[in-house]
């Protein structure tokens, strides 16, 4: 099933649309790094820093339902099913998710994916439905072709706005994304923060002025070990 929740979509680099969304999703290093990030990303999620004193509020793999954020082509959510989770994939872009749809019609496993053509900045959800969030390299596209840096930071604040109302209670959430640089970084961080969002940041090297950085994320409420 593919739900459009919204017609018009900003304009994305041709990496990413008609043969070049083959492409991609032939590419073994981009499903190497994909499938390794989102195992890192699983990790961090169940980390015991980000895990609540109930041992009963963390639930067996079947109930567990994922959001992949910009999902692509489905290697993330591969190994979400494969983990045993359920999982709904969104993407703005049609031609990445009939890779999945074409994937789910040949791989029996792959039944289970629910997927959604839908913005990040806008997605059809009602609050509270989401148990854990996972976005591997997709978040930056969130601000993409946005003009100013204050609309930047209106977006980015309405979509963590956003995504915290739709995680429940106990939820957590990691962003796996690539800053451009430090100010970047910091207005994606102060976003989640401002947004009802604590948690850690986790950078490949801890010097490094951009590059690969994972979010760590739960509801403010939510209380650490």
């Amino acid at each position: 099933m593919i739900l459009l929740a919204r017609k018009n979509r900003p304009i994305f680099p041709d990496d990413y649309v008609e043969e070049k969304a083959e492409e991609y999703n032939n590419s073994i290093s981009m499903e190497r790094n994909q499938k390794r990030s989102t195992l890192l990303s699983l990790k961090y999620i169940f980390d015991r820093k980000l895990r609540d004193n109930e041992e009963n509020s963390i639930k067996t793999e079947g109930s567990i339902l994922f959001l992949d954020l910009g999902c692509g082509t489905g290697f993330s959510s591969e190994i979400l099913i494969e983990k045993g989770y359920r999982v709904i994939g969104v993407d703005i872009l049609a031609d990445m998710l009939l890779k999945v749809r074409e994937k789910k019609k040949k791989y029996q496993d792959l039944q289970g994916i629910e997927l959604i053509l839908a913005d990040i900045n806008y997605l059809p959800f009602r609050n509270e439905k989401i148990d854990f969030i996972i976005s591997i390299s997709a978040y930056n596209f969130v601000t993409h072709e946005v003009g100013n840096l204050r609309n930047k930071i209106e977006t980015l604040n309405n979509t963590a706005k956003s995504l915290n109302n739709i995680l429940k209670s106990r939820g957590r959430m990691v962003i796996e994304f690539y800053p451009e640089s430090e100010v970047e970084l910091e207005i994606f961080n102060k976003s989640f923060i401002k947004n009802n969002f604590e948690g850690f940041m986790i950078k490949g090297n801890p010097n490094q002025k951009a590059g690969q950085t994972f979010l760590l994320l739960n509801k403010k409420h939510f209380k650490f070990n």
